[in-house]
Formats: C-alpha cells, sequence, structure tokens
C-alpha cells in the first residue's frame, strides 16, 4: 500500500517512524513535515492514514474510487487537489490518463496514485535533490507535483501535434486517403484528443485558485501566499496546453471533413464513370434490341450491307460519346 514514507526537515529527508502517529508529531515538532506516497490503497487499507491526518470523509471517498475530475476543494484540515497526469504510448499512439490525489495539511502530504501515468517518483527525487524548495513544506510538493504533471502535458501535446501532421500529409497526399481504414484512425485520434482534454481542460480552474488570481484573490488555507507565482507559472504552461489541445481538436475535425468531401468526390466520380460507361453500352444494345432478330440482310429486311453499316453506326456513336465524356471529365 505504502509505497514511500519519510520525514522532510528543514529540506532534508529522515526515514519515517514506523506508526503514522509518530511520524506526524515528529516532522510537526521539528517544524517538517511527512511526505506518505500510496499506490491504488483498499479502503481498509486507507482507514489508518484517514484516522491519523483526520482525512475528510467526501475525499477519502473519491481518492479510494477513483475516476475524477481535476478540481481542488478546501476542508477544515487539508486541502484535496485531483490532478490526471497523461501517458502517451508511442507504439500504439494512444493516449492513456492516470489519477493522483493530492492531501495536503499543516505537516502532512499524503499522494495516492492510480494508474501508470505518474511523475511522483521522479518529483520526489527531484524535490530531496532541491532542499530549498522542499523546505518550503507542503506546499512545495503540491508545486512540484502540479508542475511536472502540466510539463508532461506539453511533451504529450507535441507528440500528438507529430501524429496529426503524418495524418494530415496522409489525407492530403495524392491519391492519399481512400484507405477505408483513414477515417478510423482520425475518429480514433478524435477520441485521444477528448481523452486529453479531459485531464487539461479542468485544472484551469484549481491552478487559477493556487495562483489566487481573478476571483480567487483571497489565496487558500495550507498554502503559502509566496508560492502564487509558481502557480501562475504554471497555470500559463497549462494555458498553452489546452491552446494547443483546442487547435488540435479543430485541426483533426477539418481533416476529417475533408476526408469525407475527397470520398464524396470519388464517389461522385466513379459514379459518373459508371454512367458514362452504361451510356456507352445502351447505344449497341438498343440497335441491336431493334435488329436482334435478323435471319435475311436486316435491318430493313433485304439490305445487303445492312449489318456492316449497323456497325459502323455503333462504332461511330460509341467513339462520339466516348469523346464526349472525356471531354467533360467522366471518364
Amino acid at each position: 500500500m505504502i509505497v514511500d514514507c519519510a520525514v522532510y526537515r528543514h529540506g532534508h529527508r529522515t526515514e519515517a517512524p514506523d506508526d503514522l502517529s509518530d511520524a506526524l508529531e515528529e516532522a510537526r515538532a521539528a517544524g517538517g513535515f511527512v511526505w506518505i506516497g500510496l499506490y491504488e490503497p483498499s479502503e481498509r487499507e486507507f482507514d489508518l492514514v484517514t484516522q491519523e491526518f483526520g482525512l475528510h470523509p467526501l475525499a477519502v471517498e473519491d481518492a479510494l474510487k477513483a475516476h475524477q475530475r481535476p478540481k481542488l476543494e478546501v476542508f477544515d484540515d487539508s486541502l484535496f487537489m485531483v490532478l490526471k497526469p497523461v501517458m502517451y504510448e508511442a507504439e500504439s499512439d494512444a493516449v492513456s490518463a492516470g489519477e493522483v490525489m493530492i492531501f495536503v495539511g499543516d505537516a502532512f502530504v499524503v499522494t495516492v496514485r492510480h494508474g501508470e501515468g505518474s511523475p511522483l517518483a521522479a518529483v520526489r527525487h527531484r524535490l530531496e535533490d532541491e532542499p530549498e524548495m522542499l523546505g518550503k513544506g507542503p506546499t512545495a510538493v503540491l508545486y512540484a507535483i502540479s508542475d511536472a504533471t502540466v510539463d508532461h502535458y506539453l511533451e504529450v501535446a507535441t507528440e500528438l501535434q507529430t501524429d496529426l501532421e503524418e495524418l494530415e500529409a496522409e489525407v492530403f497526399s495524392p491519391g492519399g486517403g481512400g484507405s477505408r481504414n483513414t477515417a478510423s484512425r482520425i475518429y480514433t485520434f478524435k477520441r485521444q484528443i477528448l481523452e486529453f482534454r479531459r485531464a487539461t481542460v479542468p485544472l484551469a480552474v484549481p491552478l487559477v485558485r493556487l495562483a489566487g488570481t481573478g476571483q480567487f484573490g483571497g489565496g487558500l488555507p495550507f498554502v503559502h501566499d509566496k508560492a502564487r507565482p509558481f502557480f501562475r507559472d504554471v497555470h500559463d504552461h497549462l494555458a498553452r496546453v489546452n491552446e494547443s489541445v483546442e487547435g488540435l481538436d479543430r485541426l483533426v475535425s477539418d481533416i476529417l471533413s475533408a476526408h469525407l468531401a475527397q470520398m464524396s468526390v470519388r464517389q461522385n466520380d466513379d459514379m459518373r464513370k459508371i454512367s458514362a460507361w452504361a451510356a456507352m453500352a445502351a447505344v449497341p444494345t438498343m440497335i441491336a434490341g431493334v435488329y436482334g432478330m435478323n435471319f435475311d440482310h436486316m435491318p430493313e429486311l433485304h439490305w445487303l450491307l445492312a449489318y456492316p453499316a449497323v456497325i459502323l453506326l455503333m462504332g461511330v456513336l460509341e467513339v462520339v460519346l466516348y469523346r464526349t465524356f472525356k471531354h467533360r471529365g467522366w471518364l
């Protein structure tokens, strides 16, 4: 259940006691904090943490069930934030999202991770290499996790942009876009963009609150006022990501419309070709139908050169129709 647990004093790590209440008391006495990291805990496993740190039952329920939108909630004894780290799988060109729940109190941080898309191990190691930042307390952990998550969004957006350019080149290449799988690929890509949007767009409001800008200028408990500029920087990066996502969504919709238009044009071309060949086949069919009962130099009963004349007439009409349809671009 517990992936990592440590007490941090003045930006330096010390091993936490086995008892969580002792770890919390030790952290408070030293002016530091305890950081506990959990991975997909069960309800019974999480009960001990809930009791020791006084976590709100509604937040605990969200942390256990997962499948939450990014959000920020303030309770009496803690701050609760939900993030959705995103992973890009290069082999399948797919986007998958995990979840990170963060409880921040006066002297503790509890992180609960669901899924594989998580930067927490790297964040902890980076913070431990920067004692000055880690010495700022739980706010530093909240900022570092948010910053790492949003920075990874930028990397995923870049990968999606590359995939979209390849898809665009395929659709608009000469003779391209005609594959039956092209529309399916475009739709699948649009689903990936939607999955990405679910992680990035709702996160804007929590970061605005943490930054203390706009209508949320009053600040938040358990978050130092001096941390606001750092959260504003994270929000700026998120704004770039959301602009990129909006652009990707519009472009993929335009590509899908263009592909469908190309398919419609190709179908019209095919129908014109079929119609032209059918018209050309109708001429000899009609003439042969009129004189199909020949038994003595038909067509006018006893014309000696009737058949050579009819065959020549059919050939001339076929050439005329072919040249007419060719001139109009039907063939």
